[in-house]
This record gives structure tokens, sequence and C-alpha cells, in this order.
């Protein structure tokens, strides 16, 4: 193993001031602290698009914009295959971090491949074909070909290791943390919440990308149920962007009852999303499959309980935290949302549970973590 002076070179292609997602603060929250920790390593970071300064976490990190802008599968193959390999050779990388699933199979520099699930395995039909086939055929080969891949929860990991035939021992588990934005409102802060968010009402929660994998229609059709069980004021905030596939969420949102109950709030930045998750009264987060789910932890640290899917990772990140409910099914998850309307005892136990639960998960360890995997690439 090298110890000292390595160049490290980093798919950074997903770090877009204002659009950090999942696997974007995953990739920020991680290399933020990397850089930081390791000062006697130069890391190249290589973004696909013209970088903001925020990126460039230390004096130790050389950003590179990369050609052509990788979004689209034909675009993908040459950024990866053409453009990538050429920089690697350029810079003299010793070691490849790629945290969005992605690589390259051109380069013989070890790789360290962050694959974060496989909900293109199953649910296909949830994504556009060209990106459906370009993941079905490279991810296999991908999995193949790096040197340690890290995941984010143990569904994930057995996940990969069964579907793709790979050694348990060549994954390692690196959790995701939350955004230490994410803590307990005071009764004047979700009071003031409320108000601007809810007309004062308290709230249901949900906070993602809207696509259909997120399951946003039974979401909606259980909160039907729920007041129609209900003579409450209680309201339900959505805040995320419309991703693709958006026209069925779209026509449940015009023609639901109970319509100007729902509050569409869009894509919010930290700051504000904290603030709307604190002053929930429940989380809602009933998709239909993920990796991990970090909406889930950022509600548990801020003391908001949750109502997650019984499937893939959601019941291991919520832990004894969390109401499960089927997402296939809306009346379980009405049932799950009137379980603890009101119940003040319940909601207490399951606050007391989350104060439990987030002390599995922190960015730190998710740093450490994910260096320890990549110190395992230089192992002979």
């Amino acid at each position: 193993m090298l110890s000292e002076g390595m160049r490290i070179a980093v798919n950074t292609r997903l770090l877009l001031k204002g659009k950090l997602e999942g696997i974007g603060w995953f990739t920020y929250q991680t290399l933020e602290r990397i850089v930081r920790d390791h000062p006697g390593h130069e890391f190249i970071f290589f973004f696909d698009r013209q970088y903001d300064p925020m990126f460039v976490f230390a004096p130790n990190v050389t950003p590179v914009v990369v050609y052509p802008q990788a979004r689209h599968p034909i675009l993908f193959y040459i950024w990866f295959e053409w453009s990538l390999p050429a920089m690697l050779r350029k810079y003299k990388a010793d070691l490849f971090l790629s945290p969005d699933s992605f690589m390259s199979l051109s380069t013989k520099v070890p790789t360290c491949l962050v694959i974060h699930d496989l909900a293109f395995e199953h649910y296909p039909e949830h994504f556009v074909l060209s990106q459906r086939l370009y993941w079905r055929h490279y991810s296999p080969l991908f999995a193949k070909k790096a040197k340690r891949i890290a995941t984010v929860s143990a569904f994930s990991k057995n996940d990969i290791s069964s579907r793709y035939g790979i050694a348990p021992d060549k994954i390692d588990i690196v959790y995701n943390g939350a955004h230490d934005e994410y803590r307990p409102l005071q009764r004047e802060e979700r009071e003031a919440v409320k108000k601007q968010y809810a007309e004062g009402c308290e709230y249901f929660v949900f906070a993602g990308a809207l696509h259909p994998r997120k399951n946003i229609v039974n979401m909606l059709k259980a909160f039907v149920i729920f007041k129609q069980r209900q003579r409450t004021n209680m309201k339900l905030v959505i805040a995320g962007r419309p991703a693709w596939k958006y026209e069925e969420v779209e026509q449940m949102r015009e023609n639901m009852p109970f319509k100007e109950d729902v509050k569409w709030v869009g894509y919010m930045n930290v700051d504000e999303l904290s603030k709307v998750i604190g002053g929930a009264y429940v989380l809602l987060y009933t998709s239909l499959f993920e990796g991990f789910g970090i909406p889930i932890l950022e509600a548990l640290q801020c003391d908001v309980p949750a109502i997650v899917s019984n499937t893939s990772s959601m019941p291991e990140v919520a832990g004894d935290a969390a109401l499960l409910a089927d997402p296939t099914d809306p009346q379980d998850i009405a049932n799950k949302m009137h379980l603890i309307y009101k119940d003040e005892a319940l909601r207490g136990r399951l606050i007391e549970k989350a104060r439990e639960q987030i002390k599995k998960f922190d960015w730190n360890s998710s740093a450490k973590n994910l260096w320890a995997s990549m110190m395992k690439c230089m192992e002979k």
C-alpha cells in the first residue's frame, strides 16, 4: 500500500451547486472530510462542466473539467471510456474513486466504486429506456472490474453480491449520514414553520425527487383515505423537484380530493428543508425501493418519527423509530397515518427510539469507512 503522496482521482460530476440530492450529498459530505483529513495526498476532482469554487475543499484539491458533459448514455460512454482514461493517464493517478455507480472499463487504475442501489434492476419501468439499457449492460461489468465496491446499506450489499455474483468480502458498507443542519426545533420554531408552510397546522412531510420510485401517487391516495376517515386540518407538505415520468403525479395533484391540504413547496436548500422536516408531525417515506433513504435519517435527527416502506433498506435505516407500511397498499399507509395521528404516547416512544437509531449514522464515520475501502484498493 502507498502510504503518502498518492494522487487520487475522483469523479465529481454530481457536485452541482443548488442541485445536491442523495448521491451528490454523499459525494460532498465524504469528500469534504477525506480531503481535509488527508492533506498529504493530492486529489484530482474531475467535473464534467464548470465547477463551483465551493467544491474545491482544500489546497490539495486540483479541479479539472473533462468534456463532454455526461448526462446521456452515449455521453456516459465517451466520458468514462475515452475522456476519463486519458485524464487518469495525464495526471498519473494512483487510485480512482467514483461515487456515482459509474466507472471506466478502459483504465488499469485501481478503482473504488460506490454503488448506492440497483433500483433499475428491480423497477426498470421507472427509468428512461436508454439509461436503463446502459445501466443493465454496464453495471455488472463495473462491479466485476472494480477493485473494491462500497455501498450504503447491508441490503444493498446483499443485493449487489447476489445479483452480480460479487464476493461479499469485496463489498464494504459505508452508511450515509445526515447534515448537521437537521436538528430538533424549539416549539417557537416549529410554530413559525407550520405557519409559513402549512397554514399553522400540523403536517405530514415528504422530501425527495418526484419520480415513480418515490411512490408519490400511492402516498397521495393514502392521504385522501386518511382525510376521509379523520375530521382534521392536517396537511401534507411535499418538498422536491419534479423528475422523470411526473405526469401521473401531476394528474393526481390536479384531481385529488383535499388537494388544497397538500402543499407543494418544490426543491429546497438544506437550511429551509431542515426546518420543513423539523417542523413536521411525521415523515412519510413510502418509496418503492431505496438503497438507503437519507430523508428518513434526516427526520429522525430532527426528532420527527417516520412512516416508511417495509421494503429494501428502509427498515434497516429507520430501525424501531418508524412504523412500517406496504408501499403498494394506500390503505395500509393510511392505517399507519391513522395509528400515529394524535397518539402522543406512540409518537414519543418513536422519538426516543430515533435518538438511539441516529447514533449508528454520521458523516465522519462514513468518510472514514470510505477511505478504508479506498485504501484496500492499494493492497496487492
